[in-house]
């Protein structure tokens, strides 16, 4: 049997897109994106406190300490499977995690806190999404580390689970807090 030369330059197009998109797909891991706020001050806002809506924090209540800064939302399926770990952290840790509820209905939100506990020192609510666009968030949950002058070091995107915070957070927690054990 004999191959039509005509087909052998579409052939080798396709096994060449193919093996290009391997090496492609194969050399980055898909759940890291990079983040241009890395090395930078967390951005500016002004937003409502989801417990006290008269209360407005701004930039200035993340300063003063290394915190977490953790994206969520009630209708983030991943958020919930975070969520105990967050609450374990915020609990056993040592660590400030501060929420951001994105995109989301304030009542909805205290409701979900009421039921499945709260683990923020306090919740910045962002229900026009404008500050998750300042911070490049994709989707909720998203995860920052942010020390103690209010500088992004670290982003993760995705459920924190007790591996990603044994793995990750953990150790950049205490190298940020200076404790490098």
């Amino acid at each position: 049997m004999s191959l039509n030369k005509s087909l052998l330059i579409p052939l080798g197009v396709f096994i060449g897109l193919v093996i290009l998109l391997a090496l492609g797909f194969g050399l980055r891991d898909p759940h890291f994106l990079p983040s241009q706020l890395i090395d930078k001050p967390f951005p500016q806002f002004s937003l409502a406190e989801l417990s006290d809506p008269d209360r407005t924090i701004t930039t200035d209540d993340i300063n003063g300490q290394v915190s977490i800064v953790n994206v969520w939302a009630t209708w983030c399926a991943a958020c919930l499977v975070e969520h105990p770990e967050l609450l374990r952290i915020s609990r056993e840790e040592g660590i400030r995690v501060i929420g951001v509820n994105y995109n989301d209905e304030s009542v909805k939100a205290r409701a979900w806190l009421a039921r499945h506990g709260n683990p923020y020192a306090f919740t910045i609510v962002d229900d026009a999404g404008r500050l998750a666009i300042d911070l490049g968030v994709y989707g909720a949950p998203e995860t920052f580390l942010v020390d103690a002058t209010g500088v992004i070091r670290y982003r993760h995107v995705g459920a924190v689970t007790p591996e990603i915070w044994q793995n990750t957070l953990a150790p950049a927690i205490a190298l940020l807090k200076g404790d490098p054990s």
